[in-house]
């Protein structure tokens, strides 16, 4: 899950990237309504949490103009707790509205509960196999016995079953696993997914993670013959 987190309080926004990515999230700070428009034009969040009082102008017309030409998420994160400004804000599109301050769990829970929604991203039950994955709280088992996997191959397992018999292109699992602040180190991914595989195997789990090289990876049932 890649999340846009919108604040240009440089000290809250940090508090809240450390707790977000805590939770699993990949994400990425924009400081000005201009800086968010232009990474949200070439990125595809799963997620926007967005002030409204930024430095270039109202978050009301950057949350009008996704609503706009975008399908993604959108959670008001504010200190404008008026109800006139709460209306405003869900009645111009927000999923959500939060006003500050808050408590880093019940942001993730928030964020958890819009990406369950229908349509959205999480809630979900991803499977191959006997491999189970539960989006929300992201834990892993395989024939019903826990999978102890590190937060990074939680993240490469689901972005694989999310796309099972099809092929994950590196580029896409590079975008979904890391935010734009990440010092990825060149074999970082091919350590993920070899640590994944490995944990498969030990499991014995009735799949194959196929490395398609020079392209990216998939992940298959075990066909019996």
């Amino acid at each position: 899950m890649r999340l846009l987190l919108v604040e240009d309080h440089f000290a809250l926004a940090q508090v809240m990237l450390d707790g977000l990515r805590r939770a699993g999230f990949a994400v990425d700070l924009a400081d000005t309504a201009e800086a968010a428009r232009e990474t949200a034009s070439v990125i595809d969040y799963d997620l926007a949490l967005l002030d409204l009082g930024l430095p270039d102008g109202n978050g009301l017309d950057l949350l009008k103009h996704w609503r706009a030409t975008s399908s993604m998420p959108v959670i008001v994160l504010t200190a404008r707790g008026a109800l006139g400004d709460r209306i405003e804000g869900l009645d111009g599109g927000a999923d959500d509205y939060i006003v500050k301050p808050v408590e880093i769990p019940e942001l993730v829970a928030r964020c958890r509960a819009v990406l369950r929604r229908p349509g959205n991203r999480l809630g979900l039950t991803l499977q191959a196999g006997g491999v189970v994955l539960e989006t929300t709280h992201r834990e892993a088992t395989i024939n019903g016995a826990p999978l102890k996997l590190g937060r990074r191959e939680i993240g490469v397992l689901e972005a694989l079953l999310r796309r099972k018999n099809r092929v994950l292109p590196r580029n896409v699992l590079l975008e979904s696993l890391y935010d734009l602040d990440a010092e990825v180190t060149p074999n970082a991914i091919d350590a993920a997914v070899s640590r994944l595989r490995r944990a498969l195997d030990a499991a014995k789990a009735d799949v194959v993670l196929h490395t398609i090289r020079g392209v990216g990876w998939m992940i298959t049932e075990t066909t019996e013959t």
